[in-house]
């Protein structure tokens, strides 16, 4: 408890670029008013709603940001909240959602664009956790990003080939730590709404990785295919500020990063794509060298006070804040979720 808890105020913070964000379209059809998840295969982009309409639909957008179709399927969601696009046309919907940690277990659902389904149900290996990020590596295998308000996000990943008729177990394989910005933006004004990860994305190359927040997004090289080693590096940041819910990012195939948000909050009447072009090359492999160990002849009074010696307190209070901002974002939040 007390790792996670200082993890607020103590991780490293990473190299920010400041690439020119420009606005692509906006979206102002109600039915995505809670866009949470959105992919790209350089034509279309593909976009899920944040919502229970019980059943699944994928909308299709032109480069205009209007709907020009939605495919559909009978399944009936409990949460979804991230879309990736396979290689092989496959649509992936990340149906992790969990506020309230009540589900026994999550699920993807991979949809063709014909509108066929299947179900895979996933158990994780320590607990309920909430998820609203999903990324398929270079082989097509998913890992699942938690939404931690403290402490570290959670990288997950199937131990086994995906079943349609038991759950799969998941293996925790990365943690990620991110620090909390200055961007502005998100359901409230604070640092904690800056950290938590709210949605992924994959180069078609499968060669970056990109995670986002409400406000920022973070650039992770993946140079020899292993992502849950990549997802433990120092990435590159670039800030996406003003987006009143960010939660959708996805990469077009030249390599534009694309994001978006939620709207029908906070006065919001339209959500507008935003694009950074060529945001890949803004992400490059770096290695740290750590400096050589050495002998310590000081004694205790001349040192500084390492993380375990000071007081707890601080870090209780960092935790309960969160918390606090945390269940009132939720509260805000009109999702309407059902067992």
């Amino acid at each position: 408890m007390l790792n996670a808890l200082l993890t607020i105020a103590l991780t490293a913070g990473f190299a920010t670029a400041q690439p020119a964000v420009g606005d692509v379209c906006e979206i102002t059809d109600q039915r995505l008013e809670e866009l949470s998840g959105l992919a790209s295969d350089g034509d279309r982009w593909f976009a899920v709603n944040d919502s229970d309409n019980g059943a699944i639909e994928v909308h299709v957008l032109d480069r205009t940001c209007e709907i020009t179709d939605t495919i559909t399927a009978a399944t009936n969601p409990y949460d979804v909240e991230d879309l990736a696009l396979a290689s092989d046309g496959t649509l992936w919907l990340a149906d992790t959602g969990d506020n309230n940690k009540s589900r026994e277990t999550v699920a993807l659902h991979a949809v063709g664009q014909d509108g066929s389904t299947r179900i895979h149900r996933l158990t994780y290996p320590d607990g309920k956790h909430d998820a609203e990020a999903l990324l398929l590596d270079g082989n097509g295998t998913p890992y699942i990003v938690t939404k931690e308000p403290l402490g570290s996000a959670l990288v997950y990943r199937p131990t086994t080939a995906l079943s349609d008729t038991a759950p799969t177990p998941l293996e925790q394989v990365a943690r990620v730590s991110i620090s909390g910005t200055d961007t502005p933006g998100g359901p409230l004004q604070s640092s904690v709404m800056t950290r938590v990860v709210t949605g992924a994305a994959m180069s078609k190359d499968g060669k970056v990785a990109a995670l986002r927040t409400y406000t920022d997004a973070y650039l992770f090289p993946v140079p020899d295919g292993d992502l849950a080693k990549a997802l433990e590096i120092d990435p590159v940041r670039i800030p996406l500020p003003n987006e009143p819910q960010g939660e959708s990012i996805t990469f077009d195939p030249d390599d534009t990063l694309l994001s978006a948000s939620e709207f029908g909050t906070q006065g919001a009447t339209r959500s507008t794509i935003r694009a950074v072009p060529q945001a890949t090359t803004l992400a490059a492999p770096t290695t740290t060298t750590p400096p050589p160990p050495q002998a310590d002849t000081a004694t205790a009074s001349d040192h500084p006070a390492t993380p375990e010696d000071r007081p707890l307190w601080p870090a209780l209070g960092a935790g309960a804040a969160a918390l606090a901002l945390i269940a009132l974002a939720l509260r805000r939040s009109r999702r309407r979720r059902s067992p």
